[in-house]
């Protein structure tokens, strides 16, 4: 069954889909791998995002995003929809970040939120 999505639930920024790449090829993640994306319980604020490669899964969403292969599990999409992942590169900041206007709250580091 093919289950591709063609409206990104998750956007991910020039910057972002940048440094993936360079991750991808550093680390001679396959091909036959996307980006997964989720959620999981934990952290200071209840959720911590999910962010790594890997393959699909039977209960995944998969979909394109800014040229970028993303999986998703379709249960965590109401968590996730609407968000923008991006790439900080600043003097006072380095990595990943996420703009959830899901979260009603979210911790310091910016890694945990509340839905």
């Amino acid at each position: 069954m093919n289950d591709v999505t063609t409206l990104a639930p998750v956007m991910l920024t020039d910057g972002a889909v940048k440094q993936l790449t360079t991750i991808m090829k550093n680390n001679n993640i396959p091909q036959d791998h996307g980006l997964r994306i989720g959620v999981k319980g934990g952290g200071c604020s209840g959720f911590t995002y999910i962010l790594g490669f890997d393959v699909k899964q039977d209960n995944d969403q998969e979909f394109t995003s800014n040229g970028f292969r993303v999986f998703m599990n379709k249960s965590h999409g109401i968590y996730l929809l609407g968000m923008e992942v991006d790439f900080v590169d600043g003097l006072n900041n380095r990595g990943f970040s996420f703009n959830n206007p899901n979260a009603t709250d979210s911790c310091g580091c910016g890694t945990s939120f509340a839905a």
